[in-house]
């Protein structure tokens, strides 16, 4: 039973050792696409993220003004826009 088992076992670690075919044409375009548009969800999350930090430092400004300083100067947030897949 136990050299049954082995040679199992040898079936399956051999089999995870084979090659995939390479992929189609439309697969790597695919993956081009979605590449893309993670991208693009990463540039769009990025200015949400900083859009509510303005946000949050305006009214911390607002609010306190007695106890803050002068603000300090940040980058302007950039508006991604929409995603236009490339043709």
């Amino acid at each position: 039973m136990k050299v049954f088992a082995f040679f199992i076992a040898l079936g399956l670690a051999g089999s995870a050792w084979a090659k995939l075919p390479a992929p189609s044409e439309e697969a790597k375009a695919k993956a081009a696409e979605t590449t893309a548009k993670t991208a693009h969800a990463g540039k769009v999350d990025g200015f949400k993220l900083c859009k509510s930090i303005d946000r949050v430092a305006a009214h911390v400004q607002k609010t306190n003004k007695a106890k803050m300083g002068k603000p300090t100067e940040t980058p302007a947030c950039v508006d991604p826009g929409p995603y236009v897949p490339k043709t």
